[in-house]
């Protein structure tokens, strides 16, 4: 009668199914989730923002894809819950690409957001790195951005245009913008909104690209850094628990990158699904017919039949 997903929807309403003759029948739990990478940092040009991972119905994954499937536990298990940090800037050097994310147990195909790619810098690796969304290249040559990871999980840096300004990193939601002329940076690619925990909320925005004289770039929405200003000439860095991508910096005088912002996990299902269940793990709120665990840093999702 209906697959799982539909039963489970059905659960919403009346929390138990009459099985002609059969009594009570338990619903499948079905849990959706965002996981999402820490972004890379920036360094002339914007780090590129962590990669998204969603199986939220009605939702997105990053760089424009279906939403994933759900997973389904059918006994005891313990989930490892990975949250990946953001990318640390390096003063006068190309930083460093985000940490990944994941979901891992038993039973599952481990789902994993790939860290963001950091920025690139005019000595050393002009490019930007590859990665959930890809690093913008550094300004003072022709420099590529970064690409998106596979599966798709955001969009590509983007490539220099100017001598003295850098571009914005890759967002879940865009790519990063080319810088628009010699003094103002390119802005960061924007991020997802996802309304897992019942308000709708971006994610996963790409660093603003950093310039040499005025204006860096803004930050895509989603927790992307802005790129300098003319002082102070350090990049912002993306906000924590966003995957945002960090901003770029002002090379003329030494500035910093902005540091990557650290990922999150989010872990929801329909309240009546777990009657008769123990499920325990990271911070948990309700909202409307749904439990919501949000994980802001490494732990496990406990699923106790």
């Amino acid at each position: 009668m209906g697959n799982a997903r539909t039963r489970s929807r059905v659960g919403t309403q009346v929390g138990t199914w009459l099985g002609t003759g059969l009594g009570t029948t338990t619903f499948p739990i079905d849990i959706e989730y965002l996981v999402i990478a820490g972004g890379g940092a920036g360094s002339q040009g914007g780090g590129g923002a962590g990669g998204y991972r969603s199986s939220v119905i009605g939702e997105y994954t990053g760089g424009g894809g279906a939403a994933m499937a759900v997973f389904t536990p059918t006994v005891t298990v313990t989930y490892t819950i990975t949250v990946g940090g953001g990318g640390a800037a390096v003063l006068n050097a190309i930083g460093n690409n985000g940490s990944d994310s994941s979901i891992a147990g038993t039973g599952l195909t481990t789902i994993t957001a790939t860290g963001g790619g950091r920025a690139g810098y005019v000595t050393g690796t002009g490019a930007g790195a590859s990665g959930g969304s890809g690093g913008a290249g550094g300004h003072n040559g022709a420099f590529a951005g970064g690409a998106a990871a596979s599966p798709t999980q955001g969009f590509a840096g983007a490539s220099t245009s100017s001598t003295y300004a850098a571009g914005g990193g890759g967002g879940a939601g865009a790519a990063g913008i080319v810088a628009p002329s010699n003094t103002v940076g390119g802005a960061g690619g924007v991020g997802l909104a996802s309304s897992i925990t019942g308000t709708s909320v971006f994610r996963a925005g790409g660093g603003g690209g950093g310039a040499d004289t005025t204006t860096g770039g803004a930050g895509g929405n989603g927790g992307g850094g802005a790129g300098n200003t003319s002082s102070p000439n350090n990049g912002v860095a993306g906000t924590a628990n966003t995957g945002g991508g960090g901003g770029g910096a002002n090379y003329q005088v030494a500035g910093t990158g902005g540091n990557g912002g650290s990922g999150v996990v989010i872990c929801r299902y329909v309240t009546t699904t777990a009657a008769g269940k123990t499920i325990t793990g990271g911070t948990i709120t309700t909202s409307g017919v749904y439990t919501i665990h949000t994980f802001n840093s490494t732990s496990n999702l406990v699923v106790t039949f």
